[in-house]
């Protein structure tokens, strides 16, 4: 398509609303440093499953210029373009970044009869050290096990967090979950770096717990990949190697104890209110069943239920129930 008609039909697409409902999500803002490279995940609906997406740069979409198309082309210099249909996510990849990189960037999914949908987010490249950053995006863990992803930054600020992308997150000093998958979150400061790390743990890993996540900082985040197989015997083998077999298994119980932990303060949070609950029911039962027992009552059925005890109770307090006799209560019964 001719780059002025494809211009003419983005104007006549912004004029009508530039998407009825937006669809696509990504990351806000990542920093990275100068020679390096960085994969950015976009997030997509499942309608849109067939459709072709697409990397362009510019701060306004209208006038934003093309870089990398999911049909042609799927790699322009030093960006490149994949989508994974199954995990609804399209990844645009790019090396040795230079300071002239830096820029706002679009992950866009093409629509023939609509507007095309999609989100934005900046590229900020240094030549120093990054902001956010970490060792490798890619983690790779198997079923039942754990990961550990470090984050590093270079100022306190504010508390970091931890998400799936389009799910929730986990915040520094709380304990949660992740689809089902423990996550515990330690903040502290690297003496060695001068710096912050952030460390997060997932264990119980499953298979769904594939996918992207990211690790944010103030306004700053930084995509993570995790892939989680199968466990092998030569997995298995290797780790325990690796840690020394009882080193393993020491970790593997603190995280069962954490794990334990955590869902018996959820459990906790509701017990009180369930002993209260039961608490007056068993009170309201018993009120009710002395009032019962005191209306029924009579003096008359005091003799002839001959119970004494109940009955000097209710109707003869002053008398000691020893010396309650049947003819007492015939007299009274008859006064």
């Amino acid at each position: 398509m001719a780059p002025h008609l494809l211009l003419v039909l983005r104007i006549l697409f912004f004029l009508t609303g530039v998407s009825d409902t937006q669809s696509v999500s990504t990351v806000s803002h990542v920093s990275v440093k100068q020679g390096g490279s960085i994969t950015i995940p976009c997030l997509y609906n499942q309608r849109y499953r067939n459709n072709v997406k697409y990397g362009c740069r510019g701060y306004n979409w209208l006038g934003c210029s093309t870089v990398v198309r999911t049909d042609h082309p799927k790699t322009s210099g030093k960006t490149s373009v994949s989508d994974d249909i199954n995990q609804r996510v399209f990844t645009v990849t790019m090396t040795s970044l230079s300071l002239s990189d830096s820029d706002y960037y679009w992950c866009i999914v093409e629509r023939k009869s609509k507007a095309d949908d999609g989100d934005r987010l900046q590229i900020s490249v240094t030549p120093g050290t990054p902001e956010l950053y970490v060792d490798q995006q890619q983690i790779t863990g198997v079923v039942g096990g754990s990961v550990t992803v470090l984050c590093y930054y270079s100022s306190q600020g504010s508390s970091g967090r931890w998400c799936r992308m389009g799910g929730s997150c986990v915040a520094v000093g709380y304990y949660g979950a992740l689809d089902g998958t423990f996550v515990k979150l330690v903040q502290e400061q690297r003496e060695t770096t001068n710096g912050y790390v952030l460390m997060v743990n997932m264990s119980g890993l499953m298979m769904k717990n594939t996918g992207w996540y990211w690790c944010e900082k103030g306004k700053l985040q930084m995509p993570v990949h995790i892939t989680v197989n199968q466990p092998t015997t030569t997995q298995s083998t290797t780790a325990n190697q690796n840690n020394g077999g009882t080193d393993e298994t020491q970790q593997e119980k603190d995280q069962r104890l954490e794990r334990m932990f955590f869902y018996l303060l959820k459990a906790g949070s509701v017990l009180p209110f369930l002993l209260c609950t039961i608490i007056a029911v068993v009170k309201f039962r018993e009120n009710r069943h002395q009032d019962d027992t005191k209306d029924a009552l009579t003096p008359e059925s005091c003799f002839w239920r001959n119970v004494p005890t109940v009955c000097t109770k209710y109707f003869f307090p002053e008398r000691n129930n020893n010396t309650l006799s049947v003819q007492n209560i015939m007299k009274e019964s008859l006064q």
